[in-house]
């Protein structure tokens, strides 16, 4: 009886769940992470979404990262648990947990690329094309590697917007309310840089591969 209960149980969990899908969602991480940390930690390059509200609390209301970080997280995934299922909820806590973990990773080692701070629109590009690629990779394989993730697939859902228009319209939200204490000519890469990583993430979740006459035949 138990051993039937813990295999069932064993089953929901992994349900949708493969080491291709894992894999995936690690290279995702890895590439969004490292972008992250090595051209917009670097440069200063603010973000919109979950991140820039998080910044904008913080330095008007002085609570702490930590504490708005998760309040926000959570709100965002407890949304998408009510429109999107418990299958992208389960997903996402692998996502995000790889996601932290690269975070970690990277931190481990000096800065890999070079300073881009003097170069802030080749900065908001490249971080732009390194976060797009990551997350989009993650997000084709039904998961959000944070809160932002989370509610851009929401809205999209609700909206039928498609997913870059989701995505835009949280981060310039966002970056709107950011100019009440960041100067325009920052923001102006901000909005480069989520512009950019919008853009590929719609591509590359709705990314199709032609298959061959060959593999139909097979």
């Amino acid at each position: 009886m138990s051993k039937n209960w813990f295999s069932v149980s064993m089953g929901r969990i992994t349900n949708g769940l493969s080491w291709k899908r894992i894999i995936f969602i690690m290279i995702g991480a890895a590439i969004c992470s490292f972008g992250i940390h090595n051209i917009h930690q670097q440069t200063g390059i603010t973000e919109g979404g979950v991140i820039g509200m998080m910044l904008l609390i913080e330095h008007w209301l002085g609570i702490s990262p930590a504490v708005i970080t998760a309040v926000l997280d959570v709100s965002c995934y407890l949304l998408a648990f009510k429109y999107l299922g418990s299958r992208f909820i389960k997903i996402s806590v692998i996502s995000t947990l790889s996601v932290s973990l690269f975070y970690e990773f990277w931190e481990m080692f000096p800065p890999m690329l070079p300073d881009l701070s003097a170069y802030p629109l080749l900065a908001a590009v490249s971080g732009g094309v390194f976060v797009g690629i990551g997350v989009g990779m993650i997000v084709r394989q039904g998961g959000s590697s944070g809160g932002d993730d989370a509610l851009a697939l929401t809205i999209s859902r609700l909206t039928h917007w498609r997913l870059s228009r989701a995505y835009l319209f949280t981060d310039f939200l966002v970056l709107g309310l950011s100019l009440t204490y960041i100067p325009f000519s920052r923001i102006v890469f901000s909005v480069i840089t989520v512009t950019i990583s919008s853009f590929l993430i719609d591509r590359i979740q709705n990314l199709k591969f032609r298959r061959t006459a060959e593999f139909k035949n097979n």
